[in-house]
């Protein structure tokens, strides 16, 4: 787990789920933030974001632990 990892996750809560605005705000590539969100939930086993095809909807139960520490 990456600290920059946990950035970018609090980034697309921060700006309605949206990635390319977390990115844009972050200074980065939103694949670039994809990516690590995606390794960050393969790493821990969770998902921490539902999807709706590419599509963030909503955080997961695991999200709101996530986000509450």
């Amino acid at each position: 787990m990456k600290l920059s990892q946990l950035r970018y996750i609090v980034e697309v809560n921060r700006r309605g789920l949206s990635v390319s605005a977390a990115a844009d705000a972050l200074f980065t590539s939103q694949p670039g933030v994809s990516k690590q969100i995606r390794l960050l939930e393969e790493e821990l086993g969770v998902r921490i974001f539902e999807r709706s095809g590419k599509n963030f909807t909503q955080l997961t139960p695991a999200g709101h632990e996530i986000m509450a520490v």
